[in-house]
């Protein structure tokens, strides 16, 4: 008991001077960390700040890269990651113009304005780098140590990655066609404006695998087949192999990473853990969506350890970190994924403080019913009869006015993962997604100063 009761003491005494520090943090030039660089294979110091840049987040979330970099955001992380590349139907990767999908606009032709671009520089049109790439690109100018990572994927363009995958034949186009898109930097130049050879080249330092998932199910068109477990492990050999020799060619070290899921079986049926890492440089590891307005009691979506009064089985950040450790994958190469939004609940009775009590389905919200960003979940505690709580012990909080429930983390929350990254040693944490912090990047900066190694 007074163990438990020191260490809860303890997260509240380091929650309090974080918050104290935060806004007087001291600037980028001066923070070590801010310049750590992992290279190959997970040879660095510190730890790895891994932030998911989504390209829709450009239009209702009016989050731009400029307000990345203007928020202090940008300085606090070591790798930005892209969402998302695709795959084609012929297993190569490719921009993808489909209405409603697809977005080269968004990624590379769309001429920013002087208000939102990084350098306060409006593009012209029809030159050759326009759009969130072409401010990627200004980016790295203003911060040269930022890893900027292509991420293949997502859970809506998952559906052909079994295909591509699945001889060594096509495993060898896919991944050759992926160099030449995002690290050659091919963009197509279908109308004679933006893109054309060599536009994009130098702007990704690597590629990331959002395979959602090898070998279970992911999305309603996802293919999925039993052999994708071997196939997964020889793709990821096959982008070793040739990020390696086109690396040898410009005299540096093009990074691999993946992004893995959080449930054991899904674990089991897609990955063979020990291949798997040897050639990843890192994997950044589902920590959250543990539960979510597709059920109907509401739950935690992200504990670090499994609250009291849980049914079994049950997932937590702890128990998924184990599932990976126990088959073999090394601590300093597993980056724990962190939520910046929040799952919901409504008509909630019962349970404690709405925690694990029956609802009448997902809440209502800004983007999609049952799910919120942080920043609007953040402003609502203590507002409208909504109630912040906490469990210590079990790393997790949530929001309930007696009818609507939302769990989500925020800076407290954040703090104790960050303890839990020192105290397992592993590689650091990633979130998802950027867009999802206030203005003043508070979550990302509560986690820059918790994993700061001095």
């Amino acid at each position: 008991m007074r163990g438990r009761l020191a260490r809860r003491l303890t997260v509240l005494a380091t929650v309090t001077a974080l918050g104290a520090t935060l806004a007087a943090a001291p600037p980028a030039a001066a923070r070590p960390t801010d310049a750590v660089r992992p290279t190959a294979m997970g040879d660095r110091d510190g730890y790895l700040k891994v932030g998911y840049f989504t390209q829709w987040g450009i239009y209702g979330r009016a989050y731009t890269i400029k307000k990345l970099h203007d928020s202090g955001a940008a300085a606090r992380l070591t790798h930005l990651n892209y969402a998302f590349g695709n795959v084609s139907p012929d297993g190569r990767c490719y921009v993808d113009g489909g209405p409603g999908e697809g977005d080269p606009w968004a990624d590379y032709q769309r001429p920013v304005p002087a208000a939102e671009s990084v350098d306060g520089v409006a593009d012209a049109w029809g030159e050759p780098l326009n759009g969130n790439f072409g401010q990627l690109q200004k980016l790295k100018a203003l911060h040269p140590d930022l890893r900027v990572l292509i991420s293949l994927g997502g859970w809506s363009w998952s559906t052909h990655f079994s295909d591509a995958a699945r001889t060594a034949e096509s495993r060898r186009a896919f991944v050759a066609s992926c160099i030449d898109l995002y690290l050659r930097g091919n963009l197509p130049n279908p109308d004679g404006s933006a893109g054309g050879p060599g536009a994009l080249a130098g702007v990704f330092d690597g590629i990331d695998l959002d395979w959602e998932w090898p070998g279970s199910a992911g999305d309603v068109d996802t293919v999925f087949r039993p052999e994708d477990k071997q196939n997964f492990t020889a793709l990821v050999a096959e982008f070793r192999r040739q990020l390696d020799a086109f690396g040898r060619t410009q005299r540096r070290h093009y990074e691999l990473t993946a992004f893995v899921p959080a449930n054991p079986a899904a674990i089991d049926a897609g990955y063979e853990v020990r291949k798997v890492f040897r050639n990843l440089d890192f994997a950044t590891v589902q920590g959250y969506d543990f539960h979510g307005g597709w059920e109907s009691v509401a739950n935690q979506q992200s504990a670090l350890r499994v609250p009291a009064g849980a049914t079994e089985p049950e997932f937590s950040v702890a128990r998924t970190i184990d599932a990976w450790l126990d088959r073999g994958a090394p601590r300093g190469k597993l980056v724990l994924g962190i939520p910046y939004y929040g799952r919901g609940w409504t008509g909630v009775t019962g349970g404690r403080n709405g925690l694990f009590g029956a609802s009448t389905g997902p809440a209502p919200a800004t983007w999609e019913a049952g799910y919120e960003d942080y920043k609007v979940l953040a402003a609502k505690a203590g507002r409208d009869g909504f109630r912040v709580y906490r469990d210590l012990r079990a790393g997790t909080a949530w929001l309930y006015d007696g009818t609507t429930f939302w769990t989500y983390d925020d800076p407290a929350v954040l703090v104790q993962k960050a303890l839990y990254i020192r105290s397992q040693r592993l590689g650091g944490a990633m979130v998802w997604s950027l867009d999802g912090d206030d203005d003043r990047a508070t979550l990302t900066k509560t986690l820059d100063l918790a994993l700061w190694t001095p």
